[in-house]
């Protein structure tokens, strides 16, 4: 592997991410968590199941 493959590399991991636990965007998943029960709980009390 050369130096500008291996430049090309980490660049390329830089600019794609994978939503893994090292990526700042804890915000974001918070909100799309709280998006998911609240949505959860609108179709439990619509269906009726609890």
């Amino acid at each position: 592997m050369t130096a500008h493959t291996a430049t090309l590399s980490a660049r390329a991991r830089r600019l794609v991410g994978t939503g893994g636990p090292k990526e700042d965007s804890s915000w974001l998943e918070h909100v799309l968590g709280w998006t998911l029960v609240v949505v959860l709980a609108m179709f439990v009390t619509q269906v009726g199941w609890l």
